[in-house]
């Protein structure tokens, strides 16, 4: 099949129904892929891009044999069906390794490797780990430096499992590399080396040498891996604090890798090739570029540890995409903007047939100069971690309506719907009619480990199904388009009136100057909350706040949606995945917001802070004068933010 073209198309994909014995596990996935041709091209890897025409490769009997002696070495450790395993590692062929075989014998845990030393042992302890892989020392990273730190920390770790950097340094500059990495860790641990730095209750393992142990031909367990067996917590949500960590089984995993597979079809298969870029802590990373080509007997090519990130990477993309013939990617906005400032003339592009777009909605200039510069097709679509990856996708073969996120896939069901203010589901959506998106089906997670975090997630729609809420807003057209319109939580309202960010962040985006756009919401003790907007400017690129102010307010017909001010910074804060990080915006405007309040106030050597304990920001101001609390107290008290007050080192006392 050459891939979905309309809701026809996913409907009767659903009719001709999953295979009569769909794979129990991912293992068990991978596994029937493989067989497709054992000897086939799984998975290449280079560890620099200078290097990417010479990476390593794994067959598919080469792939399915280190991820079965990866399974057997966790069982050897005690990993059992309910265990623990916690990675945090960059994109290496081990995370691949780990994610797929831990999954066999356990349930893998994924962590970003980019987080603070504290976050990662909160992450640890939510989850109860017992097992812990990440990288060994080397010179250049600091991921050992923070995790050897906090390992004291996290009393359930049992196991250590230290993969070698060094061991993909190949050629003349493999002893070089593997004398540097014996040099750190006598730098940093001195004679005592690691094991001396690491709590006696743990055991340390050397990955490499452990997995050379293990059979690679079958599983050493004697598990019977059912299909509702937890296979993953992935963290989601939380924009400060912990974030909650989503459980999900084999089957969530299993069941979106078919639908994605169904919906794309010839597209993703043997002989054709996926570049994965995102990082492997992430689901897209982990589904879209994994297991949907693992499943499939396609080939991955995982291009640097730090993926799009990675020196050279998006600078060299093309020159990338040529010589491997990618015929699919996966990226965030972020990426292809990035990509719109690397030259395209010259590169034979003729393999690439879709890069697919998620995480947030793809500004329509953006994706109109990407695909008009170099003929790819984008697949804009639409997916949560808590609904294993991608929800809904633009048709490969179909119409791609700029703007929609696309059908939903098969095997999925998706509608908006109407609630009341306290939530409840009164109606479903008529078409073109804006309400709260939510899903059902196979693919949808078990819920968050900590059971605080389910309240209000599930909607009961009473016809019997478990429906997801996902919190974001959407309309669905007549042909089955969906329409996202912003996440409920980002909608800024200003005295009652609901404005959608991407309404002020579109008009940016068209203007020849402006690389990126970010609205949110400034506080504000009248309106509740005033439209700003940060701006990042293409490379060599001139404009002024005044000047894009002025065009925003030209441009956009909603009046209340045109921004107070528009701020230039030189650097978008993104996440891990390249996504831009508005808590960091909204943080910023907070502090300053509230700090010009009490400076028109009178109080003007006030210090504000914003403490990181909760997803509501908790507001500390440092006072010079305890007389000038009364006043404070009625100056913050105009704004919906819990304070407090501090003075010469001594809190006063907290306001509600």
């Amino acid at each position: 099949m050459k891939g979905v073209s309309d809701l026809v198309d996913v409907e009767a994909i659903e009719a001709r129904g999953e295979p009569a014995v769909r794979p129990a596990s991912t293992y068990e996935m991978i596994c029937r892929g493989a067989a497709i041709d054992p000897d086939a091209p799984a998975l290449s890897f280079f560890l620099r891009a200078d290097d990417h025409r010479k990476p390593a490769r794994w067959t598919y009997r080469e792939l399915v044999r280190d991820i079965t002696r990866t399974a057997n070495m966790f069982t050897r450790l005690g990993v059992e069906r309910e265990t623990i395993i916690a990675y945090v590692l960059p994109n290496l062929p081990e995370t691949h390794f780990v994610i797929w075989g831990g999954e066999a014998a356990g349930i893998v845990c994924a962590i970003n490797p980019l987080l603070e030393a504290e976050a990662i042992a909160s992450l640890l302890n939510a989850s109860g780990a017992k097992v812990l892989v990440t990288l060994a020392p080397f010179p250049g990273t600091d991921l050992w430096s923070k995790v050897y730190r906090i390992l004291d920390q996290v009393p359930t770790l049992v196991h250590l499992v230290l993969v070698d950097l060094s061991q993909h340094v190949r050629g003349i500059r493999g002893p070089v590399a593997r004398a540097l990495q014996r040099r750190e860790c006598r730098r940093l641990h001195g004679r005592g080396g690691i094991r001396g730095n690491v709590p006696a209750r743990i055991e340390v393992h050397d990955f490499g040498r452990a997995i050379s142990c293990e059979s690679g031909a079958r599983l050493a367990s004697v598990r019977d891996i059912r299909s509702g067996d937890l296979s993953s917590y992935f963290c989601t949500g939380g924009t400060t604090g912990l974030p909650k960590l989503a459980m999900r089984t084999h089957d969530n995993e299993v069941s979106n890798a078919w639908s994605v597979g169904e919906f794309i079809g010839d597209g993703i298969g043997p002989g054709k090739t996926t570049f994965c870029g995102l990082p492997l802590f992430h689901v897209n990373a982990v589904i879209a570029t994994g297991l949907v080509p693992f499943s499939r007997g396609a080939h991955v090519v995982l291009g640097t540890p730090q993926g799009y990130r990675g020196e050279g990477v998006v600078k060299r993309f093309w020159e990338i995409v040529e010589h491997h013939r990618i015929n699919f990617f996966s990226g965030v906005p972020t990426l292809y903007a990035s990509l719109l400032d690397v030259p395209v003339a010259g590169r034979n592009l003729q393999s690439l047939q879709y890069g697919l777009c998620g995480a947030a909605p793809m500004p329509v200039d953006v994706f109109r100069s990407f695909q008009e510069r170099t003929g790819v097709r984008l697949l804009e679509g639409y997916g949560l971690t808590e609904g294993a990856c991608v929800s809904s996708a633009n048709p490969p073969v179909g119409e791609r309506r700029l703007g929609s996120i696309g059908l939903r896939m098969p095997g999925q069901l998706m509608k908006p719907i109407v609630v009341n203010e306290a939530g409840q589901y009164v109606r479903d959506c008529a078409v073109n009619e804006t309400g709260l998106l939510v899903i059902s089906g196979a693919n949808v997670f078990r819920g968050y480990a900590q059971a605080e975090h389910n309240k209000g997630l599930w909607l009961d729609l009473a016809d019997g199904r478990r429906w997801l809420n996902t919190g974001d807003l959407g309309h669905q057209d007549s042909d089955g388009y969906f329409w996202l319109t912003g996440r409920k939580k980002e909608l800024i309202i200003r005295g009652g009136h609901n404005i959608d960010p991407a309404t002020i962040e579109e008009c940016l985006h068209c203007h020849p100057a402006v690389a990126l756009a970010a609205a949110i919401g400034r506080p504000d003790a009248h309106a509740g909350e005033l439209p700003v907007v940060f701006v990042q400017l293409r490379s060599g690129a001139h404009a002024t706040e005044e000047e894009l102010t002025a065009y925003a307010h030209r441009t956009i017909g909603e009046r209340a949606a045109r921004p107070k001010r528009v701020y230039l910074i030189d650097t978008m804060p993104l996440t891990a995945v390249g996504k831009i990080f508005k808590p960091d915006l909204r943080r910023r405007e907070t502090l300053e917001a509230l700090s010009a309040a009490l400076a028109e106030g009178g109080i003007e050597d006030a210090r504000v802070t914003i403490a990181d304990s909760s997803e509501k920001p908790e507001v500390r101001v440092a006072l010079t004068d305890v007389a000038l609390t009364g006043a404070a107290t009625q100056i913050l008290g105009r704004f919906p933010f819990r304070f407090s007050f501090i003075t010469e080192n001594r809190k006063l006392r907290d306001e509600p």
